[in-house]
């Protein structure tokens, strides 16, 4: 009998160890911190702008300090680093349609109207890179409405929106002399250009 005070002791500790190493995991798990740190790491620097795709692993982000930008995918486990003055333009694309654009040396294309009901809403990104010339992030997706509470097409498009008017803010800067170097090791120009060449292996991604 006078175990049983020491067996529900020990039960309770190892259910709050349990506990505390599962929120710990789901932590580092977290899709949003999991991207912020990478875009961190390959910024040299915390980004000042971030933009993500809910539920698809993807995200961007600015560091106007190194005058570097990225994008992430497969929730950081992939990153693509830039020269901010690589970006020339941004698209605001509603199923198919796109609303709204920035692009460096035209005119803006403003979006001129709500969008309340949509299958899908993406913000297109687009460099001064033929061999990565685009990254889509689809910030509202058909049956989203069912994994979120608080999102709506509406709202994507308005991040969306938000997020021309940075880009444009961007493209406004002068271009600078090309003294800066990608913050990730390039790849070799002889090698395949099929996969992205910046990665976060395993260990490097906690």
């Amino acid at each position: 009998m006078n175990e049983w005070p020491r067996l529900l002791l020990l039960l309770a500790l190892a259910g709050i160890g349990v506990t505390v190493l599962g929120s710990a995991a789901i932590w580092l798990m977290d899709e949003e911190r999991r991207i912020r740190r990478a875009l961190k790491r390959v910024l040299k620097g915390a980004p000042e702008a971030v933009i993500l795709a809910p539920g698809r692993g993807r995200g961007a982000g600015f560091n106007f300090s190194t005058g570097a930008m990225a994008v992430a995918w497969d929730s950081g486990g992939w990153l693509l680093p830039y020269r901010i003055d690589e970006l020339v333009g941004a698209e605001l694309i509603v199923d198919g349609q796109i609303l709204a654009r920035v692009h460096r040396g035209e005119p803006r294309k403003p979006l001129d109207h709500g969008v309340e009901h949509a299958a899908r809403v993406t913000l297109r990104l687009v460099f001064d890179d033929p061999h990565h010339p685009d990254f889509d992030l689809d910030l509202w997706l058909a049956g989203d409405e069912t994994r979120r509470r608080t999102s709506s097409p509406s709202d994507a498009v308005q991040e969306a929106n938000r997020w021309l008017a940075r880009a444009e803010a961007v493209l406004r800067r002068p271009i600078a002399p090309h003294t800066l170097t990608r913050p990730a090791a390039a790849e070799d120009p002889a090698e395949p250009d099929d996969e992205p060449p910046f990665y976060l292996d395993q260990d490097e991604r906690f």
